[in-house]
């Protein structure tokens, strides 16, 4: 399905260059801003009180996290779980306070605006599972990226592998550099968005790598930049719908979600657009600086043809 067909190829790789100038120094500037300011964690990886209560009729989470906050907690999480009525408060740790002198606190606080209110369970989530769900985080990223780059380097050639790893790493450097930047919260939930995004990016690069491999086949006097720049431009189309019908329902989430989807449909926002970014101006330019050359794609074809035998060749077929 296309919405339209481009019919004169886009010079994208003379300008890759440029782009990938910009995208190295945003990258850099990413990597500072995780050094110096660092991620601002959730109570998930830091540790913290856990409140569920329940209201006799649908809760205002606006309100609720507005009294929570009105008690000195900048970084309280208000979200339904199972109905309307129930509500799932996280709390970030206090010193010299308590678990349970918080949530008394925060409980006597809700009873002030809505008697009816009820605690049905508090739990304190230690520092140490904080600890081990950081770790396995970082333990699922390092499993996507290689099983990402075994599967680009079975399917198509390692010099591809690389390219798209690297543009996949830009991806996610640079949401996390927003987050450090702007020191929005990092949750479980934007780490998913973020491991979304990875397998979302290297969708589109193999979508161009395919076609790539497919030009290198059909077009034999192109050289290597016309062969990116017409793979990238019959793509288009697919780009456009692909995306845009994504970023709809991203979006979507991101302006009517609540507090609750927000960082989530944030952290895959910006992932979609560098996403596109990437593999166009990043993955495809890299592979081109790598030297990608139509032998490297097509080896197994040449290697048959190389050991064809000449049907006209008297020695042909004979034995020693």
């Amino acid at each position: 399905m296309e919405f339209f067909r481009i019919r004169k190829d886009i010079p994208f790789m003379r300008h890759a260059l440029v782009f990938n100038a910009i995208s190295f120094i945003t990258f850099i500037a990413a990597v500072f801003f995780l050094f110096s300011r660092g991620l601002h964690l959730s109570v998930e990886f830091t540790g913290g009180t856990v409140m569920e209560v329940s209201y006799s009729q649908p809760a205002d989470l606006a309100k609720v996290r507005d009294l929570v906050s009105g008690l000195g907690y900048a970084d309280v999480q208000v979200q339904n779980f199972g109905t309307a009525r129930d509500v799932m408060i996280r709390l970030p740790v206090q010193k010299g306070v308590t678990s349970s002198q918080q949530s008394e606190r925060v409980l006597a606080a809700l009873k002030g605006a809505d008697p009816g209110v009820n605690l049905r369970r508090t739990e304190f989530v230690g520092p140490q599972v904080g600890d081990e769900l950081a770790a396995d985080g970082l333990k699922a990223l390092g499993m996507v990226v290689a099983g990402i780059m075994i599967y680009l380097a079975f399917r198509f050639e390692w010099k591809f592998a690389v390219a798209a790893i690297i543009a996949n790493l830009h991806d996610v450097i640079i949401i996390l550099g927003f987050f450090a930047f702007f020191q929005w919260e990092f949750s479980l939930a934007v780490l998913a968005a973020v491991l979304a995004v990875l397998g979302y990016s290297v969708n589109e690069s193999v979508v161009i790598f395919d076609r790539i491999r497919e030009n290198f086949r059909r077009y034999r006097k192109m050289n290597t930049v016309e062969i990116i720049d017409n793979a990238i431009t019959s793509t288009i189309s697919r780009t456009i719908i692909t995306h845009g019908s994504t970023q709809i329902m991203v979006l979507s989430m991101l302006l009517f979600g609540g507090e609750t989807l927000h960082y989530f449909a944030m952290a895959l926002t910006i992932g979609i657009l560098f996403g596109i970014y990437s593999s166009v101006f990043v993955a495809a330019a890299i592979a081109m600086w790598l030297g990608i050359t139509r032998e490297d794609l097509v080896k197994a074809a040449t290697r048959k043809d190389d050991g064809a035998t000449d049907p006209n060749d008297p020695n042909a077929g004979a034995t020693v």
